[in-house]
């Protein structure tokens, strides 16, 4: 007989990520189900919280809250830049990802353009999931020995 998984087991799921209004944006269905450590910290709190205790063949569906899944919108990691301000050759658009650095950080830091005027645009480093609530189709497909 099949044990529930618990923490620590090497599992697979398929599975579904989608945004309170359904949309999809990720999903496992059409490829390799997704293996991992329960509690190794590779799956976002919420997502490893849910397979604990299922069977495999089991299928569930669960919503992770913002704070259990990239956590609330950080407003100091949205700035605003003067266009001027920026290299001549860059032509910032809506949904751009960049890497920017400043000056004696060691890396770079991922930012998406999520505005743009006429003489400003505004950066966004905030994870692009950060402050949704997500949900999840889950299904247990192995337990890994």
């Amino acid at each position: 007989m099949d044990k529930p998984v618990k923490q620590g087991d090497k599992v697979r799921v398929h599975y579904v990520g989608m945004f309170k209004d359904k949309t999809v944006f990720d999903s496992s269905i059409d490829g390799e189900p997704i293996g991992f450590t329960v509690g190794g910290g590779a799956m976002i709190k919420g997502f490893d919280d849910a397979v604990v205790g299922m069977n495999i063949g089991e299928k569930k569906t669960i919503t992770i809250t913002a704070a259990d899944a990239y956590g609330a919108v950080d407003q100091s990691l949205i700035s605003v830049i003067r266009l001027a301000d920026l290299p001549m050759k860059l032509r910032p658009e809506v949904g751009m990802m960049l890497e920017i650095s400043d000056e004696g950080e060691d890396e770079p830091q991922v930012v998406c353009v999520t505005q743009v005027t006429d003489d400003a645009v505004t950066f966004d480093a905030n994870h692009p999931m950060a402050g949704k609530d997500l949900m999840f189709d889950i299904e247990l497909v192995a337990v890994d020995a």
